[in-house]
């Protein structure tokens, strides 16, 4: 389904905000994230979990260890220990980010420097749920802290990796030229500039044919709670791709195949393919 905001404007606009008003988000607006929330899916076909809280007298233990300065407001996601689940996670979670964004709203992608503990107990998660990551929602202050900037520095926020790195032709042995990749150019180019734990940017695509690969490139241990961020991180990737393509008018699909027969280096994993249909 295409969005009724530009992509490539959205995924340009948007940045890790951790300095916000202390201005709780008006209940009309609240209500407007809760409906696009019940509409939101993935391709993967996996249910997401979001629950949208407020930090207040009863939940005063509900907030980041220090990183981010003046939000009442969250947004948590949840998703059942399946196949593909942390990336179906990944891709709405995301999908909901960038439509905040289109609002005006500021967001910032968290997954170790938060209250785990306080924020589980507010969800009530099921036995077994998955919880890596949430984000606050306000409106940014025009200023950054002295602190966002030391943040956004020691996370390379505004680095991105060469194609040369990321993206492949047939093998993991000949890099893919923006001429090779043809109407998938900003597709890719918008995959790129997507988000990431640490901004390890994880994701490696290997153009086979009409097909794209997608692969996890292992370069961050799994959480104390078991959970492969990475995984979330290919997840966000993918929706970029995913909801640039449609925006194009580019036929296609994502899917899991079966392994693809490419030899791949060390720590990496294949995890699931774009297909034109």
């Amino acid at each position: 389904m295409k969005m009724d905001f530009s992509i490539e404007e959205t995924v340009k606009t948007r940045s890790s905000v951790r300095s916000y008003l202390d201005r709780p988000l008006p209940v009309g607006e609240k209500e407007e994230i809760r409906n696009y929330i019940a509409g939101l899916s993935n391709p993967f076909s996996v249910e997401v979990s979001f629950h949208l809280l407020e930090k207040n007298a009863s939940a005063e233990n509900l907030g980041p260890y220090g990183v981010i300065k003046g939000a009442s407001d969250f947004v948590g996601a949840t998703v059942a220990p399946v196949e593909l689940g942390l990336e179906a996670l990944g891709y709405s979670f995301e999908q909901l980010i960038l439509y905040l964004t289109s609002l005006g709203f500021g967001t910032c992608w968290l997954g170790g420097t938060f209250d785990r503990s306080g924020f589980a107990a507010a969800m009530n998660l099921r036995e077994g749920d998955l919880f890596p990551a949430i984000s606050p929602i306000g409106y940014s202050q025009e200023k950054r802290r002295v602190m966002d900037s030391m943040v956004r520095w020691a996370a390379k926020s505004n680095q991105r990796q060469p194609w040369d790195t990321l993206f492949f032709k047939d093998d993991f042995s000949h890099p893919l030229t923006q001429s090779e990749a043809g109407d998938y150019v900003v597709p890719l180019e918008m995959l790129r500039l997507a988000p990431s734990a640490g901004n390890k940017q994880p994701w490696r695509v290997v153009q086979d044919k009409d097909t794209y690969h997608f692969y996890e490139m292992r370069s961050i241990k799994d959480s104390k709670l078991g959970i492969d961020i990475q995984r979330t991180d290919v997840g966000i990737g993918a929706c970029h791709f995913h909801l640039a393509a449609l925006e194009r008018d580019l036929p296609g699909r994502l899917v899991k195949l079966a392994k693809p027969e490419i030899h791949v280096p060390e720590k990496m994993r294949y995890l699931f393919s774009w297909t034109a249909t």
